[in-house]
């Protein structure tokens, strides 16, 4: 197909339905895309609707159920009759767009009829799927139902009507409105593909493997063939197929028999995202809460000069090898390694935030915490007379005293410390895990890589096992604020069909290290040449994991050594950079998808 590329996108669809699990829903990566995307593409389209499915509890938070439009409330009176509940008002997002959310409750005990309909049509093996696969068939069964009986109703023209499903969970929709004949056209998006994600999780070499494997074979050994043949069916039927990055586009090609027509990249809106001043702001204060946090954690055991201290982090989903954690771990403990044997006054906190099962913060350190705030708030209270003091002296032209502080003073503070003071080695972990830690396999490598946390090492980690929200009981940041304080984001990824987290990072102003299999990574990788400043690719594809980590760290080891102007420089190219990836370009992708639909026969 031609590329349909104008400054102002020719527009040849009139109605836009995107159709996603998470719409009102948030679950991942790909309700940052819709949401993101909205007011950007609600532009160029004047009917566009979203549809998703209605949690109790979960959906009213950000969706204003409203009167439908005359026609359309015939169809969801007709519906709720059928034992469908379809609510229509807008989704509190911006943008707002119109929203159809749909309890499809009513239907659950057909779930093995329609489980039949789409083997005998499709060949999606679903006899012994569970809960999992079939709470989305049935959300999205729904869904095409009440679009052709919409369809029915002429509401619109099916022809110049595009159906923008994501992922497998929603492809369900646009398979049924083929069998029922509508003449909505269909684009469909995985995000990763069902096996991809499973196979390089499991540990096996993905893209080394590619061209080598029977798919359907493979999907059985990963118990995953439910969702492999409704991805495969949904990619094979639609009537464009898109991904999200080109690496995904390769494995979609061999692992669904189909590829992509358009890849719709993921982007942000970069103008939400502080500038690079307000950035400088943001690291200063942040800096200080997770020095706060430092103190506390260590202090007790041992002290090091936070002022040369750098911090690094990488947040990710519990995906030990997908998400490259073991090559952060082991690039830190030759660092650490490095830096002992030169004797460097450098630091490294190293913070790990994903989730793991736990039972809350440990006792030691809220109890740390409450020492460190009882010895903060107490000098606090004196800090007015002592200051008082020092002008009282100035002003009056006395000769200022050599000690400000009074033996009471003095001899509480020591008191304090004694409370404050422990013996033992701090916690690499925040919180009490639900299993022993030496089973966990973030701590576990931590110890295989020599990261034990004591006096002698140079750099220390910090497991944290829930994601910020801004109101734990420790850090008490959100996820953008610790970022803004932490001086290098490490997402050195060897499964990542985009990467919202290291775009996000880089948007922040934070330098951000990421891989060429990472969809972001590559992308800019193709933009600057692997320029090697703000954003730093590290080589996965086609290399072995050893050479992939001497590459981190050596790439971490330069940045810990470079002086504050070179950081600064890093961070301003860094931000720089996140302008790529800004929906104000990229959403034109989406617009050309939608474009090659309409044309095609």
């Amino acid at each position: 197909m031609e590329r349909l590329i104008n400054t102002k996108m020719q527009v040849l669809a009139q109605t836009i339905f995107e159709i996603s699990w998470e719409v009102c829903n948030k679950v991942g990566g790909i309700y940052s895309v819709v949401v993101s995307k909205m007011p950007f593409i609600k532009e160029y389209y004047k009917d566009y609707y979203c549809i998703g499915p209605y949690i109790k509890g979960k959906s009213d938070e950000e969706f204003q159920e409203e009167d439908a439009p005359l026609r359309v409330r015939s169809v969801i009176d007709e519906f709720k009759e059928q034992g469908i509940v379809v609510r229509y008002g807008t989704w509190l997002i911006h943008g707002e767009p119109k929203t159809f959310l749909i309890d499809f409750t009513g239907i659950i005990a057909k779930k093995n009829e329609i489980k039949g309909e789409f083997w005998d049509n499709f060949k999606i093996d679903s006899l012994n799927a569970g809960w999992d696969f079939e709470e989305p068939m049935l959300f999205s069964y729904a869904a095409a139902l009440l679009l052709k009986r919409l369809e029915d109703n002429m509401l619109f023209e099916p022809e110049k009507t595009i159906i923008h499903a994501h992922e497998w969970m929603t492809g369900f929709s646009f398979l049924k409105l083929k069998l029922l004949g509508s003449g909505i056209k269909s684009v469909f998006t995985t995000h990763a593909t069902m096996l991809g994600r499973s196979m390089s999780g499991s540990g096996q070499d993905l893209y080394g493997l590619l061209g080598k494997f029977d798919p359907e074979i493979r999907a059985r050994e990963l118990n995953v063939s439910a969702k492999f043949t409704a991805e495969r069916a949904c990619a094979q039927n639609s009537t464009i197929f898109t991904t999200v990055s080109e690496i995904t586009a390769r494995e979609s090609e061999f692992i669904l028999g189909r590829k992509p027509e358009v890849l719709v990249l993921n982007g942000l809106n970069t103008e939400d995202f502080p500038s690079i001043e307000e950035t400088s702001i943001k690291h200063v204060t942040a800096r200080e809460i997770l020095r706060e946090f430092q103190t506390y954690s260590f202090f007790p055991y041992y002290r090091f000069d936070l002022t040369k201290n750098l911090m690094f982090y990488i947040a990710c989903r519990y995906e030990f090898e997908n998400k490259g954690m073991d090559l952060y771990i082991g690039a830190l403990g030759m660092l650490n390694n490095e830096l002992k044997q030169n004797d460097s006054d450098k630091t490294i906190t190293a913070f790990i935030f994903t989730g793991v099962e736990n039972s809350g913060v440990k006792a030691e350190v809220l109890e740390n915490k409450n020492f460190y705030t009882h010895i903060k708030n107490y000098v606090r209270s004196k800090s007015n007379e002592i200051i008082t003091h020092i002008i009282n002296d100035f002003v009056t032209g006395t000769e200022m005293e050599e000690d400000l502080l009074s033996t009471e003073f003095i001899q509480q503070m020591k008191k304090d410390f004694l409370h404050f003071k422990r013996t033992g080695a701090p916690i690499m972990c925040t919180h009490k895990l639900n299993i022993l830690e030496e089973q966990d396999r973030i701590i576990s490598a931590c110890r295989a890589a020599g990261l034990n946390n004591t006096k002698e090492d140079k750099v220390r980690v910090i497991l944290f096992p829930s994601f910020l929200n801004g109101v734990d009981p420790l850090l008490n940041l959100d996820f953008y604020d610790m970022a803004a304080g932490c001086h290098l984001a490490v997402f050195p990824s060897y499964y990542e069909p985009w990467g919202y987290t290291p775009l996000e990072s880089a948007a922040l102003g934070v330098p951000t290290i990421t891989t060429d299999l990472a969809g972001f990574g590559r992308f800019i990788q193709q933009k600057t040449k692997n320029e090697g400043k703000g954003i730093f690719i590290i080589g996965r594809d086609g290399k072995t994991k050893q050479e992939s980590l001497l590459e981190l760290y050596d790439v971490m080891k330069k940045f810990t050594l470079m002086e504050h102007p070179e950081r600064v420089d890093n961070k301003v190219r860094a931000k720089e950079l996140s302008h790529l990836a800004d929906w104000r370009v990229l959403v034109k992708n989406y617009i050309e998808a939608h474009n090659f639909a309409v044309l095609k026969k």
